[in-house]
């Protein structure tokens, strides 16, 4: 659960009203990778700012900042400062100003994920203990080790259209791992932006990495995201998890049917 701002030490909302010039706190409405996740406003323009202080909010948050400061370029937020004070880590990014990506099919927003992608892809893992394919996903398959930075969650609420191009936001599950890893978890993100399974592996193919999983290793990985999501989609789980269980269901059914079909 969140942190109400108001909550924080006087050392911490010091310290941020010293580096933004005032704290008009606009608290984020998505998101639970930290304790407080808000835009403060103040003369020194826009920040969007991350503060931790349980044991694991600061493991989180760090991981975060250190992938982030790795990556940080024209897809990725930049790091603005950090500090720690009064049990209290707090990190400063870049504010990404505009609406979410619209996934749907013909959208422009494709086109600029087409190209973040491409950017990611000739991008090597960060030497800052990024978490294995197994440890982010919870299965694992030989051809998904690599050495390439996977984001591992590129739906609509961790990607923004600015006017200088799509940001992709939230490095907090960063993982290691073969490019291809990125584009199949992308597949459900498409398909709940309007694709049919069949209209999101099109999409998906038009980049090297997805011929590189070849067709029995993409059919392991579908089925056992589909899996996973289906154990975990109980009565009372959050919708969210409701909906992943559909998305991947919906990926790996229409594997199951073409394999049948060859």
């Amino acid at each position: 659960m969140r942190t109400d701002w108001a909550a924080l030490p006087e050392a911490v909302t010091k310290e941020v009203v010293d580096r933004v010039g005032g704290s008009h706190v606009t608290p984020a409405a998505t998101g639970d990778h930290a304790e407080i996740a808000a835009t403060v406003t103040g003369t020194a323009g826009k920040v969007f700012l991350k503060a931790a202080h349980s044991d694991f909010g600061v493991r989180s948050l760090r991981f975060e900042l250190r992938v982030s400061e790795a990556v940080s370029g024209s897809c990725s937020p930049a790091v603005r400062w950090h500090f720690e004070t009064a049990g209290w880590l707090v990190v400063g990014f870049e504010h990404c100003e505009g609406p979410h990506a619209d996934l749907s099919p013909d959208s422009p927003d494709l086109d600029l994920l087409g190209e973040a992608l491409a950017a990611l892809g000739k991008t090597r893992a960060p030497d800052v203990g990024l978490l294995s394919p197994k440890g982010r996903l919870g299965f694992e398959h030989p051809a998904m080790d690599g050495d390439a930075l996977v984001h591992t969650d590129l739906g609509p609420a961790n990607l923004i259209v600015t006017r200088d191009g799509l940001r992709i936001v939230d490095w907090a599950m960063a993982t290691k791992a073969a490019p291809w890893v990125e584009l199949a978890i992308l597949a459900q993100w498409l398909i709940g932006g309007g694709h049919t399974p069949e209209q999101a592996e099109q999409w998906l193919a038009r980049y090297p990495a997805w011929g590189e999983a070849g067709p029995d290793v993409l059919d392991d990985f579908a089925a056992k995201n589909a899996a996973k999501w289906a154990s975990k989609a109980k009565p009372g789980s959050p919708d969210w998890m409701h909906d992943l269980a559909n998305l991947t269901g919906q990926w790996a059914a229409y594997r199951r049917r073409a394999g049948e079909k060859t």
